[in-house]
Protein backbone atom coordinates (compact mmCIF):
# COMPACT_ATOMS: atom_id res chain seq x y z
CA UNK A 1 0.00 0.00 0.00
CA UNK A 2 1.45 3.63 -0.85
CA UNK A 3 0.05 5.71 1.89
CA UNK A 4 0.23 8.85 -0.43
CA UNK A 5 -2.13 7.41 -3.06
CA UNK A 6 -4.66 5.41 -0.65
CA UNK A 7 -5.15 8.41 1.76
CA UNK A 8 -6.96 11.31 0.93
CA UNK A 9 -5.13 14.38 2.09
CA UNK A 10 -7.13 16.74 1.31
CA UNK A 11 -9.96 14.93 3.04
CA UNK A 12 -7.51 14.88 6.25
CA UNK A 13 -7.19 18.65 5.80
CA UNK A 14 -10.55 19.62 5.99
CA UNK A 15 -12.12 17.05 8.90
CA UNK A 16 -9.05 18.87 10.98
CA UNK A 17 -9.70 22.11 10.32
CA UNK A 18 -13.50 21.88 10.44
CA UNK A 19 -13.49 20.26 13.81
CA UNK A 20 -10.73 22.69 14.74
CA UNK A 21 -13.41 25.63 13.90
CA UNK A 22 -16.00 23.93 15.61
CA UNK A 23 -14.46 23.59 18.76
CA UNK A 24 -12.79 26.94 18.25
CA UNK A 25 -15.04 29.50 16.15
CA UNK A 26 -13.38 32.99 17.65
CA UNK A 27 -10.27 31.43 16.18
CA UNK A 28 -11.69 32.00 12.50
CA UNK A 29 -9.27 35.07 10.91
CA UNK A 30 -11.88 36.54 9.22
CA UNK A 31 -13.34 37.00 12.23
CA UNK A 32 -10.55 37.66 14.53
CA UNK A 33 -9.35 40.38 12.39
CA UNK A 34 -12.70 42.57 11.47
CA UNK A 35 -12.38 45.39 13.98
CA UNK A 36 -10.02 47.80 12.75
CA UNK A 37 -8.08 47.92 17.05
CA UNK A 38 -7.42 44.07 16.54
CA UNK A 39 -6.00 44.93 13.15
CA UNK A 40 -3.99 47.35 14.25
CA UNK A 41 -2.38 45.43 16.93
CA UNK A 42 -1.88 42.60 13.94
CA UNK A 43 0.29 45.59 12.73
CA UNK A 44 2.13 46.49 15.88
CA UNK A 45 3.04 42.96 16.60
CA UNK A 46 4.49 42.79 12.85
CA UNK A 47 7.04 45.48 13.73
CA UNK A 48 7.65 43.81 17.10
CA UNK A 49 8.56 41.19 15.21
CA UNK A 50 10.17 42.83 11.61
CA UNK A 51 13.08 40.24 11.38
CA UNK A 52 10.96 37.54 10.48
CA UNK A 53 9.40 39.82 7.63
CA UNK A 54 12.70 41.11 6.79
CA UNK A 55 13.61 36.87 6.25
CA UNK A 56 10.65 36.55 4.46
CA UNK A 57 11.10 39.28 1.90
CA UNK A 58 15.04 38.15 1.63
CA UNK A 59 14.06 34.75 0.85
CA UNK A 60 11.99 35.32 -1.64
CA UNK A 61 12.72 34.77 -5.46
CA UNK A 62 11.93 38.26 -7.10
CA UNK A 63 13.15 41.42 -9.48
CA UNK A 64 12.56 44.87 -9.51
CA UNK A 65 9.72 43.95 -12.09
CA UNK A 66 8.30 41.26 -10.25
CA UNK A 67 4.32 41.23 -10.00
CA UNK A 68 3.32 39.84 -6.36
CA UNK A 69 0.34 38.01 -5.32
CA UNK A 70 0.03 38.31 -1.14
CA UNK A 71 -3.09 35.92 -0.06
CA UNK A 72 -4.23 36.76 3.02
CA UNK A 73 -2.03 40.23 3.16
CA UNK A 74 -3.66 40.87 6.66
CA UNK A 75 -2.40 44.91 7.11
CA UNK A 76 -0.05 44.88 4.29
CA UNK A 77 2.90 42.99 6.83
CA UNK A 78 4.62 41.86 2.99
CA UNK A 79 2.40 43.19 0.47
CA UNK A 80 3.52 46.95 1.54
CA UNK A 81 7.61 45.93 1.77
CA UNK A 82 7.03 44.03 -1.44
CA UNK A 83 5.54 47.22 -2.87
CA UNK A 84 8.53 48.92 -2.23
CA UNK A 85 10.55 46.51 -4.11
CA UNK A 86 8.73 45.29 -6.92
CA UNK A 87 6.44 46.25 -9.82
CA UNK A 88 3.16 45.42 -8.78
CA UNK A 89 1.51 43.51 -5.93
CA UNK A 90 -2.35 42.70 -5.65
CA UNK A 91 -3.17 41.96 -1.49
CA UNK A 92 -6.28 39.73 -1.45
CA UNK A 93 -7.96 39.76 2.76
CA UNK A 94 -11.16 39.49 3.41
CA UNK A 95 -11.10 41.12 7.29
CA UNK A 96 -12.84 44.78 7.08
CA UNK A 97 -10.06 45.91 9.49
CA UNK A 98 -7.21 44.64 8.20
CA UNK A 99 -8.18 45.91 4.29
CA UNK A 100 -8.50 49.29 6.08
CA UNK A 101 -5.49 49.53 8.29
CA UNK A 102 -3.76 48.07 4.71
CA UNK A 103 -5.29 51.34 3.08
CA UNK A 104 -4.08 53.57 5.75
CA UNK A 105 -0.34 52.28 5.75
CA UNK A 106 -0.32 52.45 2.20
CA UNK A 107 -1.39 56.33 2.35
CA UNK A 108 1.46 56.58 4.92
CA UNK A 109 3.93 55.21 2.98
CA UNK A 110 3.58 56.60 -0.38
CA UNK A 111 2.55 52.94 -1.79
CA UNK A 112 0.62 53.31 -4.71
CA UNK A 113 1.05 49.77 -6.29
CA UNK A 114 -1.20 47.61 -4.37
CA UNK A 115 -4.63 46.63 -5.71
CA UNK A 116 -6.32 45.40 -2.93
CA UNK A 117 -9.11 42.53 -3.16
CA UNK A 118 -11.56 42.13 -0.57
CA UNK A 119 -12.28 38.89 -0.17
CA UNK A 120 -11.72 34.95 0.99
CA UNK A 121 -9.19 33.08 -1.24
CA UNK A 122 -12.04 31.08 -1.77
CA UNK A 123 -14.35 33.77 -3.36
CA UNK A 124 -11.49 35.19 -5.48
CA UNK A 125 -12.18 34.41 -9.46
CA UNK A 126 -9.56 33.97 -10.92
CA UNK A 127 -10.38 35.77 -13.99
CA UNK A 128 -12.22 38.70 -12.39
CA UNK A 129 -10.42 39.81 -9.33
CA UNK A 130 -6.87 39.47 -10.46
CA UNK A 131 -4.59 40.61 -12.96
CA UNK A 132 -2.46 37.32 -13.36
CA UNK A 133 0.48 36.16 -13.93
CA UNK A 134 2.11 36.54 -10.65
CA UNK A 135 6.01 35.87 -10.73
CA UNK A 136 5.52 35.49 -6.86
CA UNK A 137 2.48 33.41 -5.16
CA UNK A 138 2.78 33.78 -1.29
CA UNK A 139 0.81 32.59 1.35
CA UNK A 140 2.33 33.34 4.78
CA UNK A 141 0.20 32.13 7.87
CA UNK A 142 -2.83 31.97 6.08
CA UNK A 143 -3.65 28.52 5.03
CA UNK A 144 -7.50 29.07 6.37
CA UNK A 145 -8.87 27.35 3.54
CA UNK A 146 -11.11 24.11 3.59
CA UNK A 147 -10.38 22.78 0.48
CA UNK A 148 -6.65 23.17 0.49
CA UNK A 149 -6.15 21.33 -2.54
CA UNK A 150 -8.51 23.87 -4.99
CA UNK A 151 -6.57 26.96 -3.34
CA UNK A 152 -3.86 25.59 -4.33
CA UNK A 153 -4.66 24.68 -7.81
CA UNK A 154 -6.20 28.88 -7.92
CA UNK A 155 -2.64 29.81 -6.56
CA UNK A 156 -1.33 27.50 -9.58
CA UNK A 157 -3.72 29.34 -12.65
CA UNK A 158 -2.49 32.29 -11.13
CA UNK A 159 1.03 31.97 -11.10
CA UNK A 160 3.22 32.72 -14.30
CA UNK A 161 4.79 29.87 -15.69
CA UNK A 162 8.50 29.46 -13.94
CA UNK A 163 6.90 31.71 -11.31
CA UNK A 164 7.32 30.65 -7.75
CA UNK A 165 4.44 29.60 -4.79
CA UNK A 166 5.87 29.96 -1.11
CA UNK A 167 3.58 28.69 1.70
CA UNK A 168 4.43 29.17 5.14
CA UNK A 169 2.86 27.17 7.80
CA UNK A 170 3.02 25.74 11.34
CA UNK A 171 4.81 22.38 12.52
CA UNK A 172 3.89 20.83 15.44
CA UNK A 173 2.17 22.44 18.52
CA UNK A 174 2.32 25.96 18.60
CA UNK A 175 2.38 28.36 21.64
CA UNK A 176 -1.35 28.47 21.45
CA UNK A 177 -1.93 24.69 20.93
CA UNK A 178 -0.01 24.58 24.37
CA UNK A 179 -1.87 26.91 26.04
CA UNK A 180 -5.37 26.07 24.53
CA UNK A 181 -4.55 21.87 25.06
CA UNK A 182 -4.72 23.46 29.09
CA UNK A 183 -7.54 26.05 29.01
CA UNK A 184 -9.86 24.58 26.86
CA UNK A 185 -11.18 22.19 28.83
CA UNK A 186 -11.40 24.29 31.86
CA UNK A 187 -12.91 27.20 29.84
CA UNK A 188 -15.22 24.72 27.81
CA UNK A 189 -15.62 21.53 29.07
CA UNK A 190 -13.95 19.91 25.88
CA UNK A 191 -10.70 18.94 24.12
CA UNK A 192 -9.02 21.59 21.91
CA UNK A 193 -8.61 20.26 18.33
CA UNK A 194 -5.77 22.26 16.73
CA UNK A 195 -5.58 22.58 13.16
CA UNK A 196 -4.21 20.82 10.34
CA UNK A 197 -0.13 21.40 10.21
CA UNK A 198 2.45 21.17 7.63
CA UNK A 199 2.71 17.13 7.02
CA UNK A 200 -0.82 17.10 5.85
CA UNK A 201 0.17 20.32 4.28
CA UNK A 202 3.31 18.43 2.26
CA UNK A 203 1.02 15.18 1.49
CA UNK A 204 -1.91 17.22 -0.10
CA UNK A 205 1.04 18.87 -2.80
CA UNK A 206 2.92 15.38 -3.24
CA UNK A 207 -0.70 13.47 -4.05
CA UNK A 208 -0.95 16.36 -6.63
CA UNK A 209 2.46 15.31 -8.30
CA UNK A 210 4.25 18.65 -6.37
CA UNK A 211 7.72 18.08 -4.80
CA UNK A 212 8.66 20.84 -3.22
CA UNK A 213 11.52 22.09 -1.28
CA UNK A 214 10.93 22.42 2.56
CA UNK A 215 13.20 24.50 5.37
CA UNK A 216 11.86 24.25 9.07
CA UNK A 217 12.87 26.93 11.12
CA UNK A 218 12.21 27.65 14.69
CA UNK A 219 10.41 31.43 15.53
CA UNK A 220 11.01 33.63 18.29
CA UNK A 221 8.32 36.52 18.15
CA UNK A 222 5.87 38.35 20.44
CA UNK A 223 2.81 40.40 22.08
CA UNK A 224 2.65 43.69 23.51
CA UNK A 225 0.06 45.37 25.46
CA UNK A 226 -0.52 48.24 27.33
CA UNK A 227 -1.54 47.26 30.60
CA UNK A 228 -3.19 43.98 31.66
CA UNK A 229 -7.05 45.08 30.87
CA UNK A 230 -5.82 45.90 26.90
CA UNK A 231 -4.65 42.03 26.95
CA UNK A 232 -7.76 40.57 28.51
CA UNK A 233 -9.53 42.85 25.89
CA UNK A 234 -7.42 40.68 23.54
CA UNK A 235 -7.88 37.31 24.78
CA UNK A 236 -11.31 37.64 26.11
CA UNK A 237 -12.48 37.41 22.80
CA UNK A 238 -9.87 34.81 21.36
CA UNK A 239 -10.35 32.17 24.27
CA UNK A 240 -14.34 32.74 24.04
CA UNK A 241 -14.42 33.81 27.22
CA UNK A 242 -18.26 35.32 28.15
CA UNK A 243 -18.62 34.13 31.86
CA UNK A 244 -16.87 35.56 35.22
CA UNK A 245 -16.10 31.81 35.41
CA UNK A 246 -14.35 32.20 32.23
CA UNK A 247 -13.05 35.14 32.68
CA UNK A 248 -11.17 34.66 35.77
CA UNK A 249 -9.59 31.69 33.98
CA UNK A 250 -8.10 33.86 31.27
CA UNK A 251 -6.70 36.19 34.08
CA UNK A 252 -5.08 33.87 35.97
CA UNK A 253 -3.52 32.48 33.31
CA UNK A 254 -2.45 36.27 31.79
CA UNK A 255 -1.27 36.45 35.22
CA UNK A 256 1.29 33.99 34.82
CA UNK A 257 2.40 34.35 31.24
CA UNK A 258 3.00 37.81 30.28
CA UNK A 259 5.88 39.36 31.64
CA UNK A 260 6.97 42.99 32.14
CA UNK A 261 9.26 44.95 29.59
CA UNK A 262 10.04 48.10 29.69
CA UNK A 263 6.60 49.82 31.46
CA UNK A 264 4.70 47.40 28.68
CA UNK A 265 3.60 43.87 29.56
CA UNK A 266 4.68 41.01 26.92
CA UNK A 267 3.61 37.75 25.80
CA UNK A 268 6.75 35.66 24.31
CA UNK A 269 6.61 32.68 22.24
CA UNK A 270 8.28 30.88 19.96
CA UNK A 271 7.57 27.71 17.40
CA UNK A 272 8.16 25.52 14.55
CA UNK A 273 7.51 27.31 11.18
CA UNK A 274 7.71 25.45 8.03
CA UNK A 275 8.52 27.18 4.43
CA UNK A 276 7.37 25.15 1.27
CA UNK A 277 7.91 26.61 -2.44
CA UNK A 278 7.82 25.61 -5.88
CA UNK A 279 8.31 26.70 -9.38
CA UNK A 280 5.11 26.29 -11.34
CA UNK A 281 6.05 24.32 -14.65
CA UNK A 282 6.39 25.82 -17.66
CA UNK A 283 4.09 24.57 -20.49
Amino acid sequence: MNPTTEIDWNAVWTDLLKRSRKATPARDCARIWESKESAKRFWDMSKENRHRVEETIAGTDFTPESRVLDIGAGPGTLAIPFAQRVKHVTAVEPAEGMVCVLKEKMAEEGVDNIDVVQKRWEDVSVAEDLETPYDVVIASFSLGMADIRAAIEKMIASAAPGGTIYLYHFAGETHWDRDCRDLWPRLHGEDYQPGPKSDVLYNVLYSMGIYPSVRTFRLQHSQRFADFEEAMKHFRHQYGATTAEQEAIVRDHLGRVLQKDNGVLVLPASSTRVKIWWEVERP
